[in-house]
């Protein structure tokens, strides 16, 4: 796979909290971190050089930080035992699931050292999602700078947030929808499945039980995923192909080939159809579409001016 380099846009928030409106400037960090988007951006492609799965982890981690209570690096905060604190790693859809932490921590050292306390882990988190996407092939998109870290978490709400594996098409429509997503968006960002793996214990009962799946492709995935055990046994969320960011997670729904639940359910003759066999036909509109629910995405109920705090360490609160 060849990995390349981007010349990478940026954006300056002006808003008070929660407000919407943005000005775009490539002169956010010029003066107080000129080489912040460098640092992670050769950290990332190092990290997807070195193993490419973990572009799809990072931009996991993205998702689900911004679904919960918004783009605020909560979902990087440890457990505390000591200050009674329970965090959102720990939540359901979250342990022993989540990876990529260890790539922010070595992106924040770099980033303390060139120009302590000035970069968030928010902005690192948005950033290194974008940056995965493109190493492994997919668009580009400007990231929209100037978000603050959270100074708390919700593991309640990291419980009842996120999509779950096994919602239905009205489910994972209302979920988007609370969180102001059309149902085109929704679709559009349900395409980073074109990257990554999921445990077997996740899709076990969609490939021996259901009946809205390719028999060929749910016996291949058998033989790694038997029908007790192998809980942890991954394989790809894109059977097409398993890396690269392209529109071969669509192609797949249109052939019954979606691994998890949720994701045939957007091709399982319902609303979703046509726009599913849009994206498996027109991969740049796809990729335009996915870009643009992504900036949206990392706006979602953003910190800033005096609010929350620019951590020095990802992991707890200064």
């Amino acid at each position: 796979m060849a990995f390349h380099s981007y010349y990478l846009n940026l954006c300056v928030f002006v808003m008070l909290i929660y407000s919407g409106s943005c000005s775009s400037s490539s002169q956010y960090y010029a003066k107080t971190c000129p080489k912040a988007l460098s640092i992670i951006s050769a950290a990332v492609y190092g990290a997807v050089a070195n193993e490419s799965r973990m572009g799809a982890s990072l931009l996991r981690l993205h998702f689900h930080d911004c679904f919960v209570n918004g783009c605020d690096a909560s979902i990087l905060l440890d457990d505390d035992e000591a200050s009674s604190f329970t965090g959102e790693k720990s939540a359901g859809p979250n342990a022993n699931s989540l990876r990529g932490f260890e790539v922010i921590d070595a992106i924040k050292a770099k980033l303390e050292t060139a120009c302590p306390a000035v970069v968030s882990c928010a902005d690192i988190l948005a950033v290194a999602a974008r940056d995965s996407v493109a190493a492994l092939g997919g668009p580009s998109w400007t990231v929209q700078l100037g978000r603050r870290d959270s100074t708390t978490a919700s593991f309640s709400s990291a419980n009842t947030d996120l999509a779950s594996p096994l919602m239905n098409l009205d489910e994972l429509i209302s979920l988007f929808s609370k969180k102001g997503f059309t149902e085109k968006e929704m679709i559009a960002l349900s395409g980073a499945h074109t990257t990554g793996q999921a445990r077997c214990l996740i899709f076990r009962n969609r490939i021996y039980n259901e009946t809205n799946i390719d028999s060929t492709f749910a016996k291949s995935i058998q033989s790694n995923c038997p029908s007790s055990g192998g809980g942890d046994n991954l394989s790809p969320l894109d059977d097409g192909s398993a890396v690269i960011f392209d529109n071969s997670y669509f192609k797949n729904l249109v052939d019954n080939k979606g691994l998890l639940h949720s994701d045939q359910q957007l091709f399982n003759g319902g609303s979703a159809d046509s726009q599913v066999t849009t994206y498996s036909d027109n991969p740049i509109t796809f990729k335009a579409d996915f870009a643009d629910a992504m900036v949206k995405m990392g706006n979602m109920s953003i910190l800033t001016g005096t609010a929350g705090e620019i951590r020095t360490n990802c992991r707890k609160v200064n």
